[in-house]
């Protein structure tokens, strides 16, 4: 199967570096993706710009794909849930839930000349980072790339309520999959609350497994497309 990877906020396609080996060696096909904004260059880039390009590679798919999304990009891959319903096998989103119809993609952190930088490792002190050494920390902002505003404040519209018919795995890296139930049944995610088919998988990482247990992440994911 194809397996499109959408990275978060700040990362470009090689953030799954280390994660395309293992995939490939469990047969599947993994398509990290580079994002407008986000690994080519332009700081003018918009959500909708983002989506066009996830949109693009789902239609260049060997068959119907499962869209990976890490942490804010969630969104995205339901997003394309959303806009393709008929042609998305599955979607799986790593340490995030998807921003509801009518909200901002991204609106955590401040805009500073049209571009929301990496904030610091202050806001993910705790489980985010816990398994992040300081060469590792020192690396991800050094490499981190800011986020164009049109992106981070663009607005979700969400219309297709066929998506929902999507299957959604949820990988809970620094949280729990009782946590996720928890947070989901108490209005966190008024969207995966309606999911028909809803999974949830454990894995012992940080925020930002695709980095820190790669191995197992990609063993996760592979389980994911076969089941």
């Amino acid at each position: 199967m194809d397996i499109l990877l959408i990275a978060g906020l700040w990362l470009d396609a090689s953030a799954w570096d280390d994660v395309v080996p293992e995939l490939t060696a469990l047969g599947h096909r993994p398509v990290p993706l580079t994002l407008p904004g986000q690994g080519d260059g332009a700081t003018s880039a918009t959500l909708d710009d983002q989506l066009e390009a996830v949109l693009a590679a789902v239609d260049a798919a060997h068959g119907m794909p499962m869209v990976v999304g890490h942490s804010a990009a969630s969104t995205l891959a339901w997003l394309a849930a959303d806009a393709r319903p008929e042609k998305v096998a599955k979607v799986a989103m790593i340490g995030g839930f998807p921003a509801a119809d009518g909200q901002a993609y991204a609106d955590h952190f401040a805009v500073e000349d049209g571009v929301m930088p990496f904030p610091g490792w202050d806001p993910f002190e705790g489980p985010d980072a816990a398994d992040l050494d300081q060469q590792s920390r020192e690396r991800f902002a050094s490499d981190a790339i800011p986020v164009p505003a049109a992106v981070a404040r663009g607005v979700v519209r969400l219309t297709d309520e066929r998506r929902f018919a999507v299957p959604v795995v949820v990988i809970c890296p620094e949280f729990t999959p009782a946590q996720a139930k928890e947070w989901i049944a108490t209005g966190e995610s008024a969207d995966l609350a309606r999911v028909d088919r809803l999974a949830y998988v454990d894995i012992d990482s940080g925020h930002w497994p695709m980095a820190t247990r790669p191995r197992e992440l990609a063993g996760v994911l592979a389980e994911a497309a076969d089941s």
